[in-house]
């Protein structure tokens, strides 16, 4: 068997053949010639077999390594001329356009930063630390589902911190997938406007650069304009003097969004997908409540420091667990801390009370009725405790009164989102170096986004198959 052909076969590049193999002291070269006659653009897959003229010069790209040998693809390639991006140098079908690594070289990477650190790869691969955040990017960029925000009717809104807690991003998970299938640098309503103004577009529109159409309007007042074909069909008008314009788009079919208490994804969603729940995760509401109930005790324990009762501030201290543990999950050691501070009573006994009521409104095994009586009833109660916490607590709760109900009722709240978000955390303490929103974006949505990553000779075998 020839060299040439034994490497055409070790390589498995689709359609290109292997012309000439060189063994260098630290790397081999193969050279390769396509094998189609019709030149196509990299930007648009515009085809001709009208050749411009031939580059000077080989291209190179970076493949899976031979053994301890780096192993380089060369290849003389056309210039074509593209009537819509001018003269441009023809696609070859193992890499990406615009990259100097091949499809398989780039898989390896992007599978490896779903899982370890960036200096590894670097180490491992033997490229630059920058290369390993670009070829993250491409390759999110261009297996990215187009489609992902389609069909989407129960989403969860969260926002979590990066680089150092003083940046934020925004993400939106689908409950039905259970998957990450946007994201977007900041937070609150600015944010979450971006989510529901690319939810509203044409697929391809933002990817395409296209103006957008000419909006319609249904003649039942002011409203917001919607693109035409963006939305779903044969919708048609309640039959209701209050109806507003119907919303001829994506963001229509959306039945709940979860989310925590902040304002800024409320008034969002009120205002473009006004058909939508908002459900409240009780969650946020029993940790409202930790934090009424631990400064309360800060403020019984400054007051004891102020005494200059240091000895028994200090006992206090050590009781800040045993008020915002459960129960059931104290050890023995705090639940008789429990007990004295029982036993003294006082502010701090009266607020445990009170988060201890507040998250027995959420246990399991209650229906919408009775937490709707024990809500209203713990309501009242904090309207009347003259704990200042608990009392800005109860008008949170009361604010939010109907999102914490219609998460119970419909029994969505944000547990996976949140799940999810920690993944990211971990995903982004580890994968220290990023610099961009975009970088992280991309690593958070092949990580948790619909991307599904193959290694090379997994790719490879499901071809054969």
């Amino acid at each position: 068997m020839r060299v040439t052909t034994a490497f055409s076969r070790l390589l498995r590049l689709s359609g290109v053949w292997v012309r000439d193999v060189q063994f260098e002291p630290d790397r081999v070269v193969v050279e390769v010639a396509l094998c189609r006659r019709r030149l196509i653009c990299p930007e648009c897959g515009y085809a001709t077999v009208a050749r411009k003229d031939t580059r000077p010069q080989h291209s190179v790209w970076r493949h899976l390594d031979l053994g301890v040998w780096r192993l380089e693809v060369h290849c003389r390639r056309r210039r074509l001329w593209c009537p819509v991006h001018g003269a441009r140098t023809e696609q070859v079908p193992f890499a990406r356009a615009g990259s100097q690594f091949t499809r398989d070289f780039e898989g390896l990477v992007a599978w490896l930063a779903t899982r370890t650190d960036k200096s590894t790869i670097r180490r491992m691969l033997r490229i630059d630390w920058d290369t390993v955040g670009r070829i993250i990017e491409r390759v999110c960029e261009q297996e990215l589902d187009g489609d992902r925000l389609e069909d989407l009717y129960d989403i969860g809104v969260d926002e979590v911190s990066w680089k150092r807690q003083h940046n934020y991003l925004t993400l939106v998970a689908c409950h039905q997938r259970r998957q990450i299938v946007w994201g977007c640098e900041g937070k609150g309503q600015a944010a979450a406007d971006r989510f529901f103004e690319e939810l509203n577009q044409r697929p391809g529109e933002r990817a395409l650069g296209c103006c957008p159409p000419p909006a319609i309007m249904t003649p039942c007042g002011p409203g917001a304009s919607v693109p035409i074909d963006a939305g779903a069909q044969d919708a048609s008008l309640l039959e209701s003097k209050d109806t507003g314009p119907q919303v001829f788009a994506r963001a229509s079919r959306l039945r709940a969004v979860s989310m925590d208490m902040t304002g800024g994804y409320a008034k969002s969603v009120r205002t473009n997908a006004p058909q939508a729940t908002i459900c409240i995760d009780p969650y946020h509401v029993v940790a409202l409540a930790n934090q009424a109930l631990d400064e309360v005790r800060r403020s019984y324990w400054n007051e004891l420091r102020s005494l200059g009762d240091q000895n028994a501030a200090k006992r206090f201290k050590d009781a800040r667990w045993s008020l915002l543990k459960k129960p059931e999950k104290l050890t023995d050691t705090q639940a008789a801390t429990l007990s004295r501070l029982k036993a003294a009573g006082g502010e701090v006994w009266r607020a445990y009370e009170l988060k201890e009521a507040v998250r027995g409104i959420f246990q399991a095994g209650l229906d919408l009725d009775d937490v709707t009586v024990l809500i209203d009833r713990l309501l009242s109660r904090l309207s009347r405790s003259r704990l200042t916490p608990f009392v800005k607590l109860g008008k949170t709760i009361r604010k939010h009164r109907d999102g914490i109900l219609a998460a119970i009722r419909l029994g969505i709240n944000q547990g996976r989102t949140e799940a999810l978000n920690n993944k990211v955390r971990l995903i982004t303490r580890r994968a220290y170096g990023f610099h961009s929103a975009k970088a992280v974006l991309a690593l958070v949505l092949l990580t948790c986004g619909p991307i599904t990553l193959h290694l090379p000779h997994e790719l490879h075998a499901h071809e054969t198959g």
